[in-house]
């Protein structure tokens, strides 16, 4: 038969924003794949202009960007980055983030306060996306807000396994900082065969970051407790939990945590602290200003990189995390 073309081969590529290149670079690296060339820069009023500098028309198009400060500037970059792929033909838009903005606003916890996670996943739909890939969201319930396919990813096996090698396990305790992250802690001590012990917490509605450390549930004298968390922002809540965990008799705390947003004056309390190791990943850049000697930094790339070959060969990225999920 004569007219008739096949299919071009499916292609993938991969495009990253400017909040975090470096991850982006590992990540084409573990892939053997290079970043699509993209123009971008700010207008004097601040507005964002993209433009990518090689044809995307029928491609399998990864957007990678992690929400880092400032948070507001990356995640409209990266909603423009959609509409771009969008408007110039991509044929699927999977939209990479490594770390989602408003996680933490997943619920109503008063009257009149927005339930800004869902606004962020209207906003990737409207954008154009067809799929979101995240690592370790603040509340899984976030799935749902996505009218799509959301890949949760995990980081828990990289950091577990990381503990693992570095501690005896024989006197090793996992600790959730609070109630809302037993199901986690759990989880690693599945992985670790360590018991589990959970601090109890209160914090003060009228001030903001603050907490309130109550009792430890759980024996934890003279062991090394890990403490487990999905995020580190101003180090408030982990100091304090290990503070707590220290005077019931904890002989090392290490606190491990998927995301490390290092706010205000969280390296100075993590470095001033009896904390002997914080571990995290790159899933957030961390400048050279931020970094301190305790902090252990272990790449997410490689995760990240499995979860696209999964995507774009149609296999399973659930595979990946069996029993963490």
């Amino acid at each position: 038969m004569t007219g008739i073309k096949l299919a071009p081969e499916r292609k993938l590529m991969l495009f990253s924003g400017r909040a975090h290149p470096e991850l982006a670079k590992e990540v084409a690296n573990e892939l053997g794949a290079t970043l699509v060339p993209t123009k971008a820069f700010d207008f004097a009023n601040g507005e964002i202009y993209v433009r990518f500098e090689e044809s995307v028309r029928g491609s399998d198009a990864f957007v990678i960007q992690s929400h880092a400060a400032p948070i507001n500037t990356w995640i409209m970059e990266q909603l423009i980055m959609i509409d771009a792929l969008k408007r110039a033909s991509a044929k699927r838009i999977t939209v990479i983030i490594p770390f989602y903005g408003y996680a933490r606003q997943d619920k109503k916890h008063r009257g009149r306060e927005p339930i800004s996670a869902r606004l962020m996943a209207d906003l990737f739909k409207t954008a154009g996306a067809d799929r979101l890939m995240c690592v370790d969201l603040h509340t899984s319930q976030i799935q749902g807000f996505f009218d799509g396919p959301v890949d949760h990813l995990f980081a828990l096996p990289l950091l577990a396994d990381h503990v693992g090698n570095r501690v005896d396990r024989e006197r090793l305790t996992v600790v959730s900082p609070d109630a809302g992250r037993v199901r986690v802690a759990d989880q690693w001590t599945d992985r670790l065969g360590a018991p589990l012990a959970i601090i109890h917490k209160r914090r003060d509605p009228n001030v903001a970051n603050e907490v309130s450390v109550h009792e430890v549930v759980g024996e934890v004298k003279g062991r090394t407790c890990v403490l487990v968390d999905d995020m580190i922002d101003t180090g408030g809540t982990i100091c304090a939990a290990a503070e707590a965990l220290f005077a019931n008799g904890a002989a090392d705390v290490i606190v491990a945590a998927t995301h490390a947003v290092l706010s205000g004056p969280a390296v100075d309390r993590l470095k001033n602290s009896r904390i002997s190791e914080v571990i995290v990943t790159n899933s957030l850049p961390i400048p050279q200003e931020r970094q301190f000697d305790k902090l252990t930094t272990l790449s997410i790339a490689p995760t990240l990189a499995r979860a696209i070959t999964e995507v774009f060969e149609d296999g399973s990225v659930t595979s990946l995390f069996e029993g963490h999920g």
